[in-house]
Parts: C-alpha cells; sequence; structure tokens
C-alpha cells in the first residue's frame, strides 16, 4: 500500500507543481522524511492522511483507493508473489532453526549425564 499511495502522492504534489520541501513544510515534517512516503519506504503518511488530503483537495478514500490498471496491477502482483517467496524462505529458516534449537537441548541434556 506504501507504494500505491506513494505513486498518488508523488502525482499529485506534480500536479500542484509543489516542490517535496513545500510539501513536508505543510505537513510539518522534513525533506526527507516525505521522499520516503513517496517513495513508498514509509507508512508515516497515514499519521498526516488529513492535512495530505487538505493539501490536495482530495477525499482520504481517493489516496487510498487502487487504480486497476495494467502496471500497477502488474507491479502489485509481482509485490505479492515475491513477498511469498520471502515468507516461504523465512519458515523454512524458521524450521531449521528450531531443528538446531532442538538438537543443542539435546546435546547439553547428554554432556550433564
Amino acid at each position: 500500500m506504501n507504494i500505491v499511495v506513494g505513486k498518488k502522492l508523488k502525482i499529485l504534489r506534480k500536479n500542484k507543481n509543489m516542490s517535496q520541501e513545500e510539501v513536508a513544510d505543510s505537513l510539518h515534517i522534513s525533506q526527507s522524511a516525505y521522499a520516503r512516503m513517496e517513495s513508498g519506504e514509509s507508512s508515516s503518511w497515514a499519521n498526516h492522511i488529513l492535512t495530505i488530503c487538505k493539501i490536495f483537495v482530495i477525499a482520504p478514500e481517493e489516496l487510498l483507493k487502487v487504480d486497476l490498471n495494467n502496471k500497477e496491477v502488474s507491479s502489485i502482483s509481482n509485490a505479492d508473489q515475491v513477498s511469498d517467496q520471502i515468507i516461504v524462505q523465512y519458515e523454512e529458516r524458521i524450521k531449521e532453526l528450531k531443528k538446531i534449537i532442538k538438537d543443542l537441548k539435546q546435546n547439553k541434556k547428554a554432556l550433564k549425564s
């Protein structure tokens, strides 16, 4: 969601001919904090959603609405696939670590005996 909102923030800002610094000043945050919102690296836009909507004269729903054009759907779909792959990798690693912990506990008990 951060990437979708970030893209919209950038488009809205450019349509108003505003700089990142101008928007950041209106939100009482640093330019770099705002840049992270636009790049999708930060979810802090949620803390400022009402002010953002006032600046760009939009409803909150408009900021959060996912436009279902092919490029955006494709990038969201790709991101979901990558997320799923990462989750599977982490779950496998967790299983491996649980086995290592179990083996270590057994070795510890054997050493005490």
